[in-house]
């Protein structure tokens, strides 16, 4: 193998470096009578010294490449440092006796989680505190930063405390492959109990009574396949299987009802669903099935008491393309229906979260999340209002089953993250704490809009901007460089969001913008079909709509427009790069999905098999192949065209999106004469490296690319 990079030192001469060579060693695959030559698969073997080798000089040659950038990537790192307050406390929640909240300190990658005492038992309004003033009886649970202490990755997968207060157990992944170990600490004591679980999924939880707890466990591919019940202060081999799901287009998760009553096991694929109930009282007894499962039946359900009776609040497709919600008895689930909120077609209904006398509906309606709040006895949904038009609101930290207010969160383009206690009984909305943003940060200096793009079909398709105000109007006041955002798959939805670092481009006149493609859930539920399986072809070309929509009406140009996209979002990035390399003058892609198809041929590798009924089956079916090889980025890179900029950022470690994509995407464009640069991280997982400064100065490096990109790399921030 023929691996080089030159990367220049202070003392040698201004000599380019030299992009690194992988040696193509040709494998061939046939599928349907279609054989496929491919240089590079070779590079899947992620512990060959040639291929650590390889990904080093990669590592190597981009760092060389953007050598140039260190001081503004310091300066940008500085800027979202200075923008932070970084010694700070999140809103407590309230909990049985206790307020839970977590801590940040200055100089430390990680949070400090707590907890202090009520002051009395009536007590729902949340103590303001002060980093620097010490909260009365605080008991520090888990500091993630000596639970870190020698790892160069750390991640939590859990996180829970028992109802009584006096057991914690956390789930840690040092590797970044999302395989977590329970731990199970005293809380009186503080010691770690014997009790420890290895190889587990994320999510695990304890029973209400403290005494078990509930986990579950992948196969071979990664699918969470296993439910358990861990008995505390019981061997490990000693757990109970509670649920085991043989089929490999299935997920499999389990979370007790908010109401404690019932352990809801729940399986799903994109389009099927199942749920079963266990009696929280008697784990070690036999599940019952809520509905059974038929092929393109989705629903999940809550449970209630109405009128002294359980129920089961069910949301469900059946029928009803942007869903239902129905009302059964829990006795008796299969049978009689009660219609409580009609489908209404482009009312997408995302979810009902139930507590003791009221319940909270979560939908979706013009391109926006709504919440409304449900009344049992008529049915009524009474919406939440909201003066911005762009925004973004959810349920937040409500573990309590009888609380007289809501925790919601709330967020838009311009308004830092905020959270709002909603008094339900008159309507008020209490103010509890706004994302702080130092350096006198403004929301009136920004402003955010959506315009809409016509797609090849007629389609309107949203675009999200915003921008800073001194620099003018876009498209009023000239062309403007653009980061132009995208994702488009599995119906989930980019909503407006504020983010500090992204002030850094805002504050050097770019404007931020998203395209809110087809096979994203944000126009409902047919928005999401049209851009999957045999119809994914639209979420791209929506995307070279949206951004040749920018460009036509005077937003920007194409030398000054960069688009980017992670992780499905980084095929989107691949297929836009091949399909109108013109419009571009950079392109960022984040754990690029770009080999889709070598993947999703394959059902030994991680979630492939799941991941067939949102691509569709290129294995048994041909007419998919054929459909996924026009458009896979890493099958279609083109010779005779000139490729726009491109930065592909992944890690080694990942086990959604593997590494071994993007770095035969790279090869591959670098045969044609792209621009190309791989960076790897080689201790992170799919969400890139742990900790706060170290995700600070992953994401300066990326803005800083952007700005050389956009020819802004010299200018600083405007005052």
């Amino acid at each position: 193998m023929r691996v080089t990079a030159t990367a220049q030192t202070p003392s040698s001469p201004a000599v380019p470096p030299v992009p690194p060579t992988a040696e193509k060693r040709p494998t061939s695959r046939t599928h349907h009578g279609d054989t496929v030559t491919d240089p590079y698969e070779w590079m899947r073997e992620k512990d060959a010294a040639e291929l650590t080798a390889h990904l080093e000089a990669e590592n190597a040659y981009t760092e060389a490449r953007t050598a140039h950038l260190a001081g503004l990537r310091e300066r940008i790192f500085q800027e979202i440092k200075s923008r932070t307050l970084e010694s700070d406390l999140s809103v407590p929640t309230r909990r049985g006796q206790w307020w839970y909240y977590g801590r940040t300190v200055e100089g430390s990658q990680y949070g400090i989680q707590c907890r202090a005492p009520l002051a009395s038992p009536d007590d729902w309004t949340p103590p303001v505190l002060s980093p620097d003033v010490a909260v009365p009886g605080e008991q520090v649970l888990l500091d993630g930063n000596v639970e870190a202490a020698g790892e160069e990755f750390f991640s939590l997968g859990s996180f829970e405390v028992s109802n009584d207060g006096t057991t914690l157990l956390y789930g840690v992944d040092v590797a970044g492959d999302e395989r977590y170990t329970i731990r199970v600490r005293d809380l009186v004591s503080g010691e770690n109990l014997r009790d420890e679980i290895p190889e587990t999924f994320a999510g695990a939880t304890f029973s209400p009574d403290g005494r078990f707890i509930v986990y579950t466990t992948v196969d071979d591919a990664w699918r969470p396949d296993t439910v358990w019940l861990h008995e505390l202060g019981t061997p490990v081999t000693d757990d109970v299987k509670l649920f085991h799901e043989p089929d490999e287009r299935y997920w499999v998760g389990a979370d007790f009802t908010h109401s404690d009553r019932f352990l809801m096991i729940e399986m799903g694929s994109s389009i099927t669903s199942e749920e079963w109930l266990l009696d929280a009282d008697d784990l070690r007894g036999t599940p019952r099935v809520v509905w059974p499962r038929r092929d393109g039946v989705e629903y999940s359900s809550e449970h209630a008491v109405v009128d002294g009776q359980d129920v089961l609040y069910i949301l469900h497709n059946d029928k009803a393309l942007d869903f239902e919600l129905v009302r059964v008895a829990a006795s008796d689930p299969a049978g009689a229906r009660e219609t409580v909120i009609a489908h209404e077609p482009g009312r997408r209904l995302l979810g009902l979260s139930t507590f003791r006398d009221w319940a909270v509906a979560g939908y979706r309606r013009d391109g926006l999340e709504r919440l409304g709040m449900l009344d049992y006895a008529t049915g009524a949904v009474s919406e939440l209002a909201f003066d911005e038009p762009l925004y973004s609101v959810g349920l937040s930290g409500n573990p309590e089953w009888a609380p007289p207010m809501l925790r919601l969160g709330y967020g838009s383009f311009v308004t830092p993250g905020t959270v709002y206690d909603y008094v339900v009984a008159t309507g008020e909305l209490l103010l509890r704490k706004r994302q702080p943003v130092l350096g006198g940060y403004e929301v009136s200096d920004y402003a955010q809009e959506r315009v809409w793009a016509t797609a090849h079909d007629g389609t309107q398709v949203p675009v999200s901007l915003v921008w800073k105000r001194s620099f003018g109007a876009p498209a009023v006041d000239g062309p403007r460089p653009v980061h132009l955002y995208g994702y488009g798959s599995y119906e989930h939805s980019i909503d407006p969001g504020f983010s500090v670092a992204r002030l850094s481009l805002l504050d050097r006149g770019v404007v931020f913008a998203v395209a809110h493609v087809r096979g994203g859930g944000e126009m409902g539920r047919q928005w999401y079909e049209d851009g999957k399986m045999l119809r994914k072809r639209n979420t791209f070309t929506d995307f070279v709509d949206a951004a040749r929509h920018l460009v036509d009406a005077g937003y920007t140009t194409p030398d000054r427009l960069v688009a980017e996209g992670g992780s499905a979002g980084g095929l989107l990035m691949g297929a836009v790069a091949n399909l109108a390399p013109e419009l571009f003058g950079g392109i960022l892609a984040g754990v690029p999905f770009v080999d889709a198809l070598t993947t999703i041929l394959d059902p030994s590798l991680p979630l492939t098999v799941i991941e067939w009924d949102e691509w569709g089956d290129p294995l048994h079916d041909a007419e998919v192949y054929a459909y996924m090889k026009s458009y896979t980025p890493y099958e279609n890179v083109r010779e005779g065209v000139t490729y726009p900029r491109i930065l592909a950022v992944t890690s080694l470690n990942d086990t959604r999106v593997m590494y071994v994509e993007p770095a035969k995407w790279v090869a591959r464009l670098r045969e044609v004469g792209a621009d190309a640069l791989l960076k790897c991280e080689l201790v992170a997982g799919h969400g890139g490296v742990s900790g706060r400064y170290n995700a600070w100065k992953e994401r300066a490096f990326e803005l800083a690319w952007i700005l050389d990109v956009l020819g802004l790399a010299d200018d600083a921030p405007a005052q």
